[in-house]
């Protein structure tokens, strides 16, 4: 079995940024219980405080992520340790997703691919990555997405195409569109017959409420688990072997005939 958290942070807005990365940490760090952790995107910054993110960007080398490291090490747990606005050698910024081995080490990044324009000036700031993100880990190979991601399911067709057996959301989604928020990642686990876990912020940021229902989804579609509307941790047990069963049970996969340009 896997023991998967999502932390479900709140606004950014009510605390310094240095205590909250120090507060996060030390609880990612004290909770010894799961195989994997996993927190929001830009979680320390805040999606809506588009003010903020060349000040507060940092290489994946930096305080944050060195933080991160030591949580997961003591947690000896893997962490999808959310995104950062990471800055790059060529000064670029990046909505960047990290992620942690159980031995702290930074094993994987993933910059996001789709990047919002739609009342928000993310696509103006930043710039998009451009490769998908896969990780192994001893529970199979894993996917990692950021929010925006999710309205664009042939990333989802190649995480699964490159192996993916479970697939991780890192989020900062408005409650305005809580309804597209529940019907999108029950969809991109049902059709790629996955196991997919969204990590979403909570509270306002920048003065826009944010959805919170963080979700952990087994590949047949049944919503396991959902948060509220509140910073709270959300926990789930499920067998990693699942995604097997349900696929050679219900092999639509395998009935594709539109591939990707590389198979």
């Amino acid at each position: 079995m896997m023991h998967v958290a999502l932390f479900q942070l709140a606004s950014p807005d009510a605390e310094p940024r240095e205590d909250r990365v120090a507060r996060v940490a030390e609880e990612v760090a004290q909770f010894r219980t799961a195989d994997v952790v996993v927190l929001p995107e830009l979680w320390t910054t805040g999606f809506f405080h588009f003010d903020r993110y060349s000040a507060e960007a940092e290489p994946l080398n930096g305080p944050t992520t060195k933080l991160l490291a030591k949580a997961a090490r003591a947690s000896s747990s893997w962490l999808i340790g959310g995104s950062l606005v990471e800055t790059s050698s060529n000064g670029s910024l990046y909505n960047t997703t990290v992620a942690f081995a159980p031995t702290g080490e930074l094993v994987a990044s993933y910059r996001k691919i789709h990047l919002f324009g739609y009342e928000s000036a993310e696509a103006r700031i930043l710039s998009p990555g451009h490769d998908v993100g896969l990780l192994d880990t001893e529970f199979g190979r894993v996917g990692m997405t950021t929010c925006y991601d999710l309205r664009f399911p042939e990333q989802y067709r190649l995480l699964i195409d490159g192996g993916a057996e479970m697939i991780f959301v890192c989020s900062a989604w408005p409650a305005a569109r809580l309804e597209h928020w529940l019907l999108l990642n029950q969809a991109r686990a049902v059709e790629n017959l996955s196991f997919l876990f969204a990590s979403n912020a909570a509270g306002v940021h920048g003065g826009v409420q944010l959805a919170g229902n963080s979700l952990a989804i087994d590949p047949w579609g049944e919503v396991l688990a959902q948060g509220g509307g509140e910073e709270a941790w959300i926990e789930v047990d499920v067998d990693p072997q699942r995604v097997a069963q349900v696929r050679s049970e219900f092999p639509a996969l395998e009935d594709r005939r539109l591939h990707s340009p590389d198979r």
